[in-house]
């Protein structure tokens, strides 16, 4: 019995063979060269930015990089004062496309210390809301933004500018802390932006990047230990004294001048005087010690600055 032999291959293809070959061969170098795209695209993403870029100043799309703290006092503050202070903090806040954050001081717990400490939690209960924003510009109540066309970036916090603004080798504590600002910080490494008056460090206007840093220092700020020393100033001398001690902390401090941030409203001989005072164009009115001081009322100071202010949006 004979076995069936397999069929003789041709020698002849069929015409459309090596038509599939070459359709094959086509259709796989369209998917490497897709491949290539697409790895090129994913490093452009995700390298770039890395290789470019600090990673606590990306900000993610719509985000907004600047939040504008400002700690309100409910039980002190009559409803109109603090309608009108969230009111200039959302207008500049809406110009420059940032955003607002208004904790009220009776949200935290401070224990028996002044009412005043609770700007410190405030500032990281506002780091915990905006977790991918940027920098935390923290401004009293008792103050006006004056001038609404001022970008903080442009204006203090872009590298070479901040780098052009930093007050070195000066007395951390004015007039002769032995204490002094370091020189050759680079802008970019710069976690705090404070000012100084002649009497000392001002927490009435300051700007705070966000990160670890942030984190340790609103944490090392806020220490028990410090808020039960009763420092004369409160926080204000807590805060000089963690800066003075603690080179950590030093390391990340930029000073620049006063009036870029804090210009005040009224003529304090002891805290720099006419030098100091508020002049049109500048960026903010604070109105200094007015809760403090007994023959002083914050609102009716507040309230020509508001005028001021309000003819002054109405007109641009």
């Amino acid at each position: 019995m004979h076995g069936v032999l397999p069929s003789r291959k041709t020698s002849h293809p069929p015409p459309y063979a090596a038509k599939i070959s070459r359709v094959s061969t086509n259709r796989r170098r369209q998917l490497q060269l897709g491949a290539m795209i697409g790895c090129a695209a994913l490093f452009l993403l995700l390298v770039i930015p890395r290789l470019f870029g600090s990673s606590s100043e990306r900000v993610a799309l719509g985000t907004p990089e600047v939040v504008v703290v400002t700690l309100i006092d409910e039980d002190n503050m009559s409803k109109g004062y603090i309608e009108k202070i969230q009111e200039n903090r959302r207008y500049y806040a809406s110009r420059q496309g940032y955003t607002t954050f208004f904790p009220n001081v009776t949200d935290y717990n401070f224990g028996d210390s002044p009412r005043s400490w609770a700007l410190v939690p405030a500032l990281r209960h506002a780091l915990t809301v905006h977790p991918q924003s940027t920098y935390f510009f923290a401004l009293s109540p008792h103050a006006l933004i004056m001038n609404p066309a001022i970008n903080l970036r442009s204006h203090a916090l872009e590298k070479k500018k901040l780098e052009s603004l930093m007050l070195k080798d000066r007395p951390v504590v004015p007039p002769d802390s032995v204490i002094r600002t370091f020189g050759g910080l680079k802008g970019d490494r710069i976690d705090l932006v404070l000012t100084q008056d002649e009497e000392g460090l001002c927490q009435g206007s300051f700007i705070l990047r966000r990160g670890d840093w942030a984190n340790f220092f609103l944490d090392t700020w806020f220490d028990p230990l410090y808020r039960s020393y009763n420092f004369q100033k409160a926080e204000g001398h807590a805060l000089e004294h963690i800066v003075q001690w603690h080179p950590t902390i030093l390391t990340k401090l930029a000073l620049i001048p006063q009036r870029l941030l804090n210009s005040y409203s009224v003529d304090v001989s002891s805290r720099g005087g006419k030098d100091v005072m508020y002049k049109d164009g500048d960026f903010v009115a604070r109105f200094v010690g007015c809760e403090a001081e007994q023959n002083r009322d914050c609102e009716k100071e507040f309230e020509p600055y508001y005028e001021k202010w309000k003819r002054s949006v109405g007109n641009s």
